[in-house]
């Protein structure tokens, strides 16, 4: 049975297997050739792994050491979030509980999708598992365990999979130009954020109506100016941290070669993740789409299925960037306000700005805001996006503390709101009255759609 429950927690852990899946269903649904159900589905799974590659060179070959070069050269200390890190202390004890509330969150998905105005499949395995994970020890430390667990972990873990998308489709529908793509990513909070920010800041010219003069035209090709955008910056940091000259830090990290050149080709390496990761969003979407009219016909009226934050980074080449540069600059910032409330105010935990959130969502905040608000929406939604996922770990840190995990945190937005909110309410709700409570929350939305009457269409 054990090793039964870890096939099927691989299987939806995995995204490119979860949406091959999804992809394989759809096109089943709508009866289509055996040909062309084999080629949608391989082609699905093949974008995912695409995807997936380009990420993983990112974080392996740029990110993860640029992270260490730069909290070693500016010599700041803290906590760096990190959902895996975090995932990994909670499934030491968790395991099952987690993989069962997985496997019910995804059918609760389904259930409030049909049932309720909220027609979101949340396909982001890895994200899923994270959320399934949290709710597992929080609703624990609420007192519930065994199937209660479960149950409610699951109906909670099933209703965020579809308020995540919820609120940020207005946004996304402007971004993709069509209302059949939706977004699936827990930092969705902090999209939504930085997209109201664009709102408020609203300028006239996008980001991608950026004019480089004749000479430096080749900046208008994305990967030049990823690429030589990054080159710089790793230089700068990378000089830095060589002045301080520690080599028991350094020369791990280097491995034996000059640190310009290392610095000259990681700034490159960031450059080539992100255009794999692009070839891999276009082919996803180019199969998923079409692949997931079977469910909307079939199963959910209206389907949307909701894809991983890379899926918005085509439509916005140049918000990708500055998204990127501006969000890590406001955790920076941010870094420095929580440095002054914990040695004045209050102690405060000091929130590292951990370069992979802010690369990620810090992206996808510059790609929101920039469909709210243009250039002037993607730099201050993304500034005071950088400043959120600071202060909203920080603000989660005594909540984590209660779960034993006092050193770690979440990165992404919802899960924060998440973790203060569930975290909150478990310490004072408990047993029978917190699973009434689960229940509760994922119902309304069900009710609400029974309840209340549909506006008519135009």
């Amino acid at each position: 049975m054990n090793s039964f429950l870890q096939v099927i927690l691989d299987i939806l852990s995995t995204p490119s297997i979860l949406v091959g899946l999804m992809a394989l269903l759809g096109l089943i649904l709508q009866k289509k050739p055996v040909e062309d159900v084999v080629k949608g589905t391989v082609k699905t799974i093949v974008g995912f792994l695409v995807l997936s590659a380009g990420a993983s060179f990112l974080q392996t070959g740029s990110l993860n050491d640029f992270g260490t070069l730069f909290n070693y050269a500016f010599g700041v200390q803290g906590v760096v979030p990190n959902n895996e890190a975090i995932v990994s202390l909670g499934l030491a004890d968790f395991a099952k509980e987690t993989a069962y509330i997985m496997c019910a969150g995804m059918i609760a998905n389904i259930i409030i999708a049909r049932f309720s105005r909220l027609n979101y499949i949340f396909l982001t395995g890895h994200h899923t598992l994270y959320m399934a994970c949290m709710l597992a020890v929080i609703l624990n430390i609420g007192g519930l365990s065994g199937i209660p667990l479960i149950i409610s972990g699951g109906l909670v873990l099933g209703l965020i999979m579809v308020l995540a998308p919820a609120i940020t489709q207005p946004t996304m529908r402007k971004i993709v130009k069509t209302d059949e793509l939706a977004f699936g990513h827990f930092g969705s909070v902090g999209y939504w954020f930085s997209a109201q920010i664009g709102k408020l800041v609203k300028g006239k010219k996008s980001s991608e109506d950026i004019n480089f003069p004749q000479r430096f035209s080749f900046l208008r090709d994305t990967t030049v100016a990823i690429g030589l955008t990054m080159v710089v910056f790793f230089i700068l940091v990378t000089a830095v941290a060589v002045g301080k000259g520690d080599s028991a830090v350094l020369d791990p990290i280097f491995n034996g070669e000059n640190w310009f050149i290392w610095a000259f080709i990681r700034g490159l390496n960031f450059s080539g993740g992100v255009y794999i990761i692009l070839s891999g969003v276009r082919l996803i979407i180019g199969e998923i789409v079409p692949a997931f009219k079977g469910i909307a016909e079939k199963l959910v009226p209206n389907a949307k299925p909701a894809l991983d934050c890379p899926v918005v980074f085509p439509y916005a080449p140049n918000a990708v960037l500055i998204g990127f540069l501006v969000s890590f600059f406001g955790g920076i910032v941010g870094l420095f306000i929580l440095g002054f409330i914990n040695s004045s105010i209050v102690p405060v935990a000091l929130i590292l700005p951990g370069v992979i959130p802010h690369f990620f969502c810090g992206v996808t905040a510059g790609v929101f805001g920039n469909a709210e608000g243009g250039l002037r929406g993607c730099v201050v939604g993304s500034f005071l996006h950088g400043l959120l996922i600071t202060f909203l770990p920080a603000i989660c840190m005594p909540v984590m503390g209660a779960l034993n995990f006092a050193n770690t945190t979440f990165s992404d937005a919802d899960f924060s709101v998440a973790g203060i909110f569930f975290g909150n309410i478990a310490q004072f709700v408990q047993g029978n009255a917190l699973m009434v409570v689960c229940i509760v929350l994922f119902l309304i939305p069900i009710a609400y759609n029974y309840i209340m009457p549909k506006k008519k269409a135009d």
